[in-house]
């Protein structure tokens, strides 16, 4: 292949950009680091220089964990709340699913998708064309759900902690919502200027929590068995509600969809993959040692979050009373630091809160971090996000705003904000299940498939049970789905008219013909329908064209056909090929659409030979908006006056821009 990279001053934006010294300064601060590169913004789920080797897997499994285990500060009173004396039972199914449903899920995802991009890529190569396309944007919705809950439910769940600590001051008591706000806007603050060391914080602030939660829970254990007369008094309760142990299995099954929180974590440890140390003989194609270790990471954390899960359950709900998990009791959204004040003490208990509060808040910065690395990997390869969103600061302040006002919508309410975090969790939970079903069953392997489409199954009437019991879910996702395709099928169309190529080069026939035709000067492009044609069509075709456009006579012309792969897709290297047939010279190439296709071809023949093409079209029949829409969906339509547009665009010099004639 011969020819480079097309000239970035014509082809596309530079991956970094500095302002420029008439530019306010307030917007050159807001606009640092304006990248189109994915997954390399600051934080918990940044993509690691190529220098960097990943750490260890126990030390990502913290980084995790402030996620995943930080839902232990709120879980066991949900649950409460959800199944009552029946939470345990309830608790034993739901941890049955994660380590027989989801983690077998997630470590196939870990496989299949093992550069960070989780479940949603996997789907994303199964629907062709715009199918795909719409159909991950839907997904995006879901996990905008998923991450931005988890940060105002975090807050709101901290917060809750701060008010009933009992050294709090009396002009705290009350004030959910506005302390929830200051935790979020000091989130956004911590990420405008910047957040690094990531994993060191999250290792200390994981062990801190899980050590003291093992203390709170040791201290529960002792209570209970030293009177066991309260562990009679939870099955009496049991045995007058509940008239025969399948009543009971049948109540928990029913009830347990509105414990899935117990399952966010596995989302955020495939996403958190590219910081996993693998094996030195890793390549970018097969990672066996990331792969292996992220499983292990997985493994690990489940079964650790289901130890913890279960006695917490048993815990909360054979030494609190029910009446404490309602909305204003002592225990709601706090079960376990309840326990921790009651029987260690309110210094251990305030240490317990702080540490709580801690980790909860952390929670919410992995998942803003997880927002600003998912919405760069996708949006801008579709074209279909605003320029600005290559920076950090413009995203975390659209985020920062999307979390205050579902806090202000739900009142800093734990309880009413579960059912929309569900929702995004068990979304994302079938969608991996889906996806790893689909990827056994096309390599033969019979009984996984049953496996995995059971898994499906049980995860698809998961999410329809919590849909039913709690729309709210649904509500904030359909409202986040809306916007994610309104602005960027918006941005799509307000970027229809880039040039949209990153490279185009020339094999040595289409180089050839270039040089040998540029030796008389100018190029002279005919612009031509890509299917075979005789002979006679050519000539008659470069007959009309010479009359009709006035192409010099005796000049050498070449056809140019673009064959539309995926109108779609967004930017594309093009490859340009020479081929002589029929009796002239044909520069064929593959593209997304057929306008910018040519445009970038003769930006780059420009360059190539330091003179300005020429290229000559037919009008086409028809309605221009019909025309425009054709454009917009398959690629074509009209293609000469948006291509000129493309050009202009692309080339504000009059003087260089190649030019189009229409006949």
């Amino acid at each position: 292949m011969t020819g480079t990279q097309v000239d970035t001053s014509d082809s596309a934006e530079p991956l970094e950009r500095e302002p420029s010294a008439a530019a306010p300064r307030w917007r050159a601060w807001l606009l640092e680091g304006l990248s189109e590169q994915s997954a390399k913004h600051p934080g918990p789920h940044a993509t690691p220089d190529a220098e960097h080797q990943g750490h260890k897997w126990w030390r990502v499994m913290c980084l995790t964990g402030v996620d995943y285990f930080s839902t232990l500060g709120y879980q066991p009173g949900i649950a409460a709340l959800a199944a009552g004396l029946l939470s345990p039972l309830a608790t034993l199914v739901l941890i049955a699913l994660t380590l027989f449903g989801a983690l077998p899920v997630y470590r196939r995802v870990a496989k299949e998708s093992p550069h960070g991009e989780g479940s949603i890529a996997m789907l994303e190569r199964l629907l062709p064309w715009w199918a795909g396309k719409i159909f991950v944007l839907v997904l995006l919705g879901f996990a905008a759900t998923d991450f931005l809950i988890t940060i105002t439910l975090s807050g709101a769940d901290a917060s809750a902690h701060v008010v009933e600590n009992p050294f709090s001051p009396h002009w705290m008591h009350g004030g959910n919502t506005w302390i929830t706000l200051l935790l979020i806007a000091a989130l956004g603050a911590v990420f405008l200027k910047g957040f690094k060391e990531a994993m060191g914080i999250a290792v200390v602030l994981v062990a801190t929590y899980l050590t003291l939660n093992v203390v709170v829970l040791t201290v529960s254990a002792w209570q209970v068995l030293s009177h066991p007369v309260k562990i009679g008094n939870w099955t009496d309760a049991l045995t007058a509600a509940h008239s025969s142990p399948l009543g009971m299995i049948g109540v928990a099954l029913l009830v347990f969809p509105k414990l899935a929180l117990g399952m966010s974590g596995f989302e955020t440890g495939v996403a958190l993959m590219p910081q996993v140390e693998g094996d030195p003989t890793d390549t970018y194609e097969k990672p066996t040692g990331r792969i292996r270790e992220t499983r292990r990471l997985l493994t690990a954390a489940a079964v650790i979050m289901s130890g913890f899960l279960l006695l917490s359950s048993l815990a909360t709900t054979i030494l609190i009373p029910q009446d404490e998990f309602k909305s204003g009791g002592s225990a709601n959204g706090r079960a376990l630091a309840y326990l921790a004040h009651q029987h260690l003490g309110e210094a251990f208990g305030t240490v317990y809160d702080i540490s709580t509060i801690a980790i909860l808040w952390f929670a919410g910065a992995s998942a803003l971090a997880g927002l600003l690395n998912l919405v760069p990997r996708y949006l801008p390869r579709y074209g279909m996000a605003p320029e600005w969103t290559r920076a950090v600061r413009p995203l975390v302040l659209v985020f920062m705003a999307a979390a205050v006002l579902i806090t202000l919508w739900f009142h800093a309410n734990v309880d009413a904000q579960s059912g929309a975090y569900a929702t995004g969790v068990l979304v994302l939970m079938f969608s991996a299940a889906f996806a790893s079903a689909v990827a056994v069953h096309q390599r033969g392997h019979r009984v996984a498939v049953i496996g995995f489409g059971a898994i499906t199954a049980v995860s698809g009437y998961t999410l329809v049970a919590n849909g039913i019991e709690r729309p709210d879910g649904i509500k904030i996702a359909l409202i986040f789905i809306l916007a994610i395709l309104i602005t960027s099928f918006a941005s799509r169309v307000r970027r229809a008219f880039e040039l949209r190529a990153a490279e185009v080069t020339f094999d040595e026939t289409a180089a050839r013909f270039i040089d040998e035709a540029a030796a008389s000067g100018p190029l002279r492009l005919i612009a031509n329908e890509p299917h075979e044609h005789s002979t006679r069509e050519y000539r008659a075709k470069e007959y009309s064209q010479r009359e009709q456009t006035h192409i010099p006579d005796g000049r050498p012309v070449l056809f140019l056909e673009v064959f539309v792969t995926d109108s779609s897709d967004f930017t594309a290297d093009l490859a340009v090929h020479g081929e002589e047939k029929y009796g002239v010279r044909r520069l064929r190439v593959e593209g997304a659409t057929v306008p910018n296709t040519i445009a970038a071809v003769m930006m780059r023949l420009r360059d190539h030979t330091g003179q300005v093409p020429h290229a000559y079209f037919n009008w086409t029949e028809g309605n221009p908006v019909g025309h425009l829409i054709r454009f917009l969906v398959f690629g074509d339509g009209e293609v000469a006056p948006v291509t000129r547009e493309v050009l202009r665009r692309a080339e504000p010099d009059p003087e260089r821009r190649p030019r189009i004639h229409v006949g």
